[in-house]
């Protein structure tokens, strides 16, 4: 049987469970919110942020929360990651958008594409194009992932961010 393509949330986003442990209702943390959404899942942001502009540049500061150590970037762009664990099955897309709260205080997350029967975490790429400071804490919702339903299942397979670890992950080549 044929099915249409399209965009599948509430209950039957949760019973496909395309991340493990997903909340099945909306909760909000630190003026963000995260779990499941009108129109797919919110997702949370697992580092500390902190976007600087000051006599010493543009510089993006991230805080690792298990070690508690910090790590300095030139610049407004850096890679962050979801805490969320992702086990996309065959039949399912992801489409990562930015989080409106984020976006109209200058933040965008990169859109990237969940493959159909991609797991692991996911590696968030930010940019951040205000002037002001912007702090994101650990555990805020950061983007919204919406699912749409392929008309022919697929299979990422053994590609190269296939079991992707927790934490940022580089380019690999």
């Amino acid at each position: 049987m044929k099915v249409d393509p399209m965009f599948i949330n509430g209950k039957s986003l949760l019973a496909a469970a395309p991340i493990a442990d997903m909340f099945s209702e909306k909760h909000r943390y630190e003026g963000t919110s995260h779990g499941l959404a009108e129109a797919g899942y919110d997702i949370r942001i697992q580092q500390q942020v902190l976007f600087v502009n000051d006599a010493y540049g543009a510089r993006t500061v991230v805080s690792d929360p298990d070690t508690g150590e910090d790590e300095t970037f030139m610049g407004h762009f850096v890679l962050a990651s979801a805490m969320e664990h992702f086990q996309t099955p065959n039949n399912l897309v992801g489409f990562v958008k930015d989080k409106s709260t984020w976006a109209r205080q200058g933040l965008s997350v990169f859109n990237t594409v969940i493959e159909p029967g991609w797991n692991g975490f996911l590696t968030l790429e930010l940019a951040y194009h205000g002037y002001e400071g912007l702090l994101i804490k650990p555990g805020q919702g950061i983007a919204q992932v919406l699912y749409g339903q392929l008309s022919e299942e697929g299979d990422y397979g053994d590609g190269k961010y296939q079991n992707q670890e927790s934490g940022p992950v580089g380019a690999r080549s």
